[in-house]
């Protein structure tokens, strides 16, 4: 290889890398705008309502079969316009609520711009496929100039989760002609997942009301945790909030 060819080779490889990083760089933003919400939530609702979170990015090779199939041309404009889930950020949620409370806040943030919106909860794909995908464009600010990166969020509880799993391992393992008896029962499946999903959620609100309505809810009101430390609220704060009094923000 001459030096002409190395110098050509690595500037492929750096404009490559570079690509990708705004995609990587992108989901972590996301990342941390989730784990922000989830925080707060926790410490004003004492629950969690994201179990957990997991992100990906296609390869290259996964990038450019999908350009092919797709027929567009082989530049970095072309990928961008072309594919939009290079970056894909899975959310699970604890429950249906907790999915759309995710999917609101996300549609909040003001320097999030949402693309498209697909509720195959309300409306599930023939298989029984449920989850809420979005579509977002995240501000990506580089060393040399600012770049809008489209991140694919998909959000669904743990049922829906296993179900999507257990789906994908059997299309796998079947090569995509799964037989037609296994297809209903998976679909019974995802009845069945749904069917869970309500009856927790249910249980979840009856055991919120009962906790609410406990004699230890009145001491909890007094005492403030965050980052694993405890507060006592001063019993002069507690007066002028019973007396309606307005703490300004100064």
């Amino acid at each position: 290889m001459s030096p002409d060819q190395v110098e050509q080779f690595k500037r492929i490889k750096n404009d490559i890398t570079r690509f990708m990083m705004m995609y990587k760089f992108a989901l972590s933003e996301l990342e941390t705008k989730i784990e922000i919400l989830n925080e707060e939530f926790h410490l004003l609702h004492d629950y969690n309502p994201i179990e957990h979170t997991k992100s990906r990015l296609k390869s290259p090779e996964s990038i450019l079969k999908k350009l092919y199939r797709k027929g567009g041309d082989i530049t970095f404009s072309s990928i961008k316009s072309n594919i939009k889930d290079i970056a894909g950020l899975r959310i699970t949620c604890s429950f249906i609520s907790d999915i759309y409370w995710v999917s609101d806040m996300m549609k909040n943030q003001s320097d999030l711009r949402i693309l498209e919106v697909k509720d195959y909860i309300k409306n599930p794909k023939p298989n029984g496929y449920q989850s809420l995908h979005l579509l977002v464009e995240v501000p990506v600010f580089m060393s040399d100039r600012q770049e809008h990166v489209c991140v694919e969020i998909q959000i669904r509880t743990i049922a829906m989760d296993f179900w999507a799993s257990l789906e994908h391992k059997i299309f796998y393992k079947y090569n995509k002609s799964v037989p037609p008896q296994l297809l209903e029962e998976l679909k019974e499946a995802a009845e069945s997942a749904s069917a869970l999903d309500h009856k927790m959620e249910r249980l979840h609100h009856e055991v919120e009301a009962i906790k609410a309505g406990s004699d230890d809810a009145g001491e909890e009101m007094k005492r403030l945790i965050i980052d694993n430390q405890q507060f006592t609220i001063p019993a002069a704060l507690l007066e002028l909030i019973g007396d309606g009094q307005i703490l300004d923000n100064d």
